[in-house]
């Protein structure tokens, strides 16, 4: 049978990509404006799409004066789209590093409770030196060190959502008892980082607890996504890289006593949309050309926490700080240093390949393009779907879900009508009973 895939409406601001506040098809207003997100939710609906994804930062950004890559928190903003929609999955981008774990799991608790159960949390370490800077840090701390808090983080926050088991509210107005005492419990984690008693003052939701959703690609990484993630965004270039990444993250789920069908691998795809691969290009090009080189650099510098704002835009990139002295966004910078020198590209040939996606594969093509591209990697076993990220936003992903989207449909690899109510429940996750989840902490 051919594989039924995924796919998330990974929106920022007016488009992914970096020009596209410039550009005639956006009003760059909108930005500001918490309806147009609503809106956006409210297509990617009408598409049947998995979910919305919200990345989030924890600083200004690398050059404010020419654009911004956040307004808004995530959790906040996705509270106003569940809102307007009914279905659409929503997940949102939040920081291991500079959270504590009892407040955010009450946060996206009240997401899943706002929301009937469509939450999801996208799993971050925060590698960006002016994030360090805002919270009191005078570097970005180390990779590994990251790592482990978010391993316990996670830890943390997952016994929280489960210190409630599934029936314990009650709700018997005869005898006046809201829950039991005795379905609720504490879970006295003393830890390297945390110590928390709980339990959490939410109970449990509709699809159990929210989606567990990680965007790392580094080592330390793919371990914290085996242990735990249920979908991973990754950022892969080929469909030979999608296979190497998928058998290498896939492989290490039985040690953590997983199964492959536990883990979805969606990597960001940027689609270009024409009624003609010349169309496409002329589009693509049409945004390439208003890139800012001084923002697109500051971008590029932060990849590598190296000054690199004051290159010319002809020359090759310099000898930079190999990813094992990376502190930062490690898999990140090696993929850039990787294209740059596969394509033996000056730095503004590569600002324009890194303007769509930050390194995520943008594809300028037809409807029925784009569809086979996706529909080869699925089958390849490269991916099992994508994080669609419109280049620019309503109209690019209007055009995704009124274009592209009917194609996969009519070929029968996508769903034409939600057959379930919650996020987990799109995915094909089980829903896990808060007692099975602490039995597995436990183990």
């Amino acid at each position: 049978m051919p594989r039924t895939l995924h796919m998330n409406a990974f929106v920022m601001g007016v488009g992914h990509h970096e020009a596209a506040w410039r550009h005639p098809r956006t009003a760059e207003h909108r930005v500001l404006d918490a309806q147009h997100f609503v809106r956006l939710g409210q297509i990617a609906e009408r598409g049947k799409l998995d979910s919305i994804f919200l990345a989030d930062g924890l600083a200004i950004g690398p050059n404010i004066r020419r654009n911004t890559l956040a307004i808004f928190e995530p959790i906040t903003l996705l509270s106003a789209i569940a809102g307007g929609t009914s279905r659409i999955g929503l997940i949102g981008t939040a920081s291991t590093g500079y959270n504590h774990p009892y407040t955010l799991a009450r946060a996206f608790a009240s997401l899943e409770h706002i929301s009937g159960g469509r939450a999801g949390w996208n799993i971050v370490t925060s590698g960006n030196l002016q994030e360090a800077l805002n919270y009191g840090l005078d570097a970005i701390p180390e990779h590994a060190g990251r790592y482990r808090r978010a391993q316990e983080f996670v830890d943390v926050v997952t016994k929280l959502w489960d210190s409630w088991d599934d029936d314990a509210v009650v709700l018997d107005v005869a005898a006046a008892v809201f829950a039991d005492p005795d379905r609720i419990r504490s879970i006295d984690h003393v830890g390297e980082h945390f110590s928390v008693k709980g339990p959490l003052n939410s109970p449990r939701s509709p699809q159990g607890r929210p989606v567990l959703v990680q965007a790392g690609s580094s080592e330390d990484g793919k371990e914290l996504a085996a242990h735990y993630g249920e979908v991973v965004f990754t950022a892969q270039r080929t469909i030979p890289e999608g296979q190497s990444f998928s058998s290498d993250l896939k492989g290490r789920l039985a040690k953590y006593g997983r199964n492959v069908d536990e883990l979805q691998i969606l990597p960001g795809l940027v689609p270009f949309i024409g009624s003609s691969e010349q169309e496409a290009k002329a589009l693509e090009r049409e945004f390439t050309d208003l890139i800012s080189p001084d923002y697109a650099l500051g971008q590029l510098s932060a990849f590598f926490n190296v000054d690199l704002t004051g290159l010319p835009l002809d020359a090759r990139l310099p000898e930079l700080p190999p990813e094992s002295q990376i502190e930062g966004n490690k898999s990140r910078s090696t993929l850039v240093r990787q294209l740059a020198a596969k394509g033996d590209l000056t730095i503004r040939e590569l600002i324009g390949q890194l303007g769509g996606g930050r390194g995520h594969r943008s594809i300028a093509g037809t409807p029925e393009q784009i569809a086979d591209d996706i529909i080869a990697w699925v089958d390849a076993g490269a991916a099992d779907g994508f994080n669609i990220m419109p280049p620019y936003l309503p109209g690019g992903l209007d055009d995704f879900v009124d274009q592209v989207v009917p194609i996969l449909q009519a070929r029968g690899r996508f769903r034409t009508e939600y057959t379930e109510k919650t996020l987990r429940g799109h995915y094909g996750l089980d829903v896990p009973s808060a007692s099975e989840s602490r039995a597995t902490t436990s183990a």
